[in-house]
C-alpha cells in the first residue's frame, strides 16, 4: 500500500459511508452487519482554520463536540497532543485524522475512535485506539509505530463487554486509499488467548468498520440523516438487542471488574 497515501485527502471535514461488521466464533458462533457513517476529522486543519462545515462544540442535526473525547475538556486535540508527548512521539508533526462518530440530534455513544497520527511527509506514525464502554468507562490504545495495513498489537485493559474477560489481547490492522474516491477500512481482532496452546489459534471476534470518504457538505449530511435519522441512537440500541442474543444463546457472562478511567 502506498503510505503517503493521506496526502491526497482533501483538508477538510469528510464523511465516511459503509458497514460495520462483527463476527463472534465462539462458544456459539454470532454474526452481524449494519450500514453506518462516521466522520473523519482533519484536527490539525481545523485549529488552524476553523470548522469549515462542520458543526462544532455547537448543537445540530449532526455535530462534533470536543467534550466526547479525552478528558473531556474544551480541546480534543490537545488532550491527543499530550498523550503522544507523554510516549515521546514528537515526529507526528503533520495531521492528526479523527475517526469518530458524529452526534446526531445532540447524542453520540462512541464505541470506538481513532486517531491516526501522521508524520510531515503524510507517513503514518502512530494510531490512538480511543474505547468507551457502556458501563461508562474509557481507555486509550497507542499503537506504535504504526505504518497502513501492518498489525499492531494491544493487551486487552478494559471491560467492555459482560460476554468477554479482561483478558487477552488485541490485533488491529488500518487501511487507507487514496484517488477521486479514498476509502477507509479498520479492523480489530479480540484474542481471549484461551487457546494460546493450540496451533492456528483464531480470534474470539472479529470486527471491523469500513467505509468512502467524502467532503462534508450540508447536502451529505442531510442525505445520511435522512437515510439513518437516529444512527448513534442505534449504536446504542443494537448494542443492548445484540447483548441480549448471545444471552439468550446462553453464552458464558463475566462480571464487570474495576476498570481503568
Amino acid at each position: 500500500m502506498n503510505e503517503p497515501v493521506a496526502l491526497a485527502l482533501p483538508g477538510v471535514p469528510l464523511l465516511g459511508q459503509g458497514s460495520v461488521r462483527h463476527l463472534r466464533q465462539r462458544p456459539h458462533a454470532h454474526q452481524f452487519a449494519y450500514g453506518t457513517y462516521f466522520v473523519w476529522l482533519p484536527m490539525r486543519q481545523l485549529r488552524a482554520h476553523g470548522p469549515g462545515e462542520l458543526a462544532r462544540n455547537r448543537w445540530a442535526a449532526l455535530s462534533f463536540y470536543d467534550a466526547d473525547h479525552g478528558e473531556g475538556g474544551p480541546d480534543a486535540l490537545a488532550w491527543l497532543e499530550a498523550q503522544l508527548a507523554a510516549h515521546h512521539i514528537t515526529d507526528a508533526d503533520g495531521e492528526i485524522w479523527l475517526h469518530t462518530f458524529p452526534r446526531v440530534l445532540g447524542y453520540a455513544f462512541k464505541p470506538v475512535s481513532f486517531w491516526f497520527c501522521l508524520r510531515a511527509d503524510g507517513r503514518l506514525r502512530a494510531v490512538l485506539a480511543e474505547v468507551h464502554s457502556t458501563f461508562g468507562q474509557r481507555h486509550s490504545y497507542l499503537l506504535e509505530p504504526a505504518t497502513w495495513g501492518q498489525t499492531l498489537r494491544a493487551d486487552k485493559a478494559l471491560h467492555v463487554s459482560p460476554f468477554c474477560q479482561v483478558a487477552g489481547h488485541y490485533r488491529f490492522c488500518f487501511g487507507l486509499t487514496g484517488g477521486e474516491r479514498p476509502r477507509m477500512v479498520a479492523r480489530i481482532d479480540y484474542h481471549d488467548d484461551s487457546r494460546a496452546d493450540q496451533p492456528g489459534d483464531s480470534p474470539l471476534l472479529i470486527t471491523s468498520i469500513s467505509g468512502q470518504l467524502s467532503p462534508l457538505t450540508a447536502a451529505l449530511a442531510r442525505r445520511v440523516l435522512w437515510r439513518y435519522p437516529l444512527m448513534t441512537w442505534g449504536v446504542m440500541a443494537r448494542i443492548h438487542w445484540q447483548a441480549l442474543r448471545l444471552w439468550l444463546k446462553r453464552t458464558p457472562w463475566f462480571a464487570r471488574p474495576a476498570g481503568p478511567i
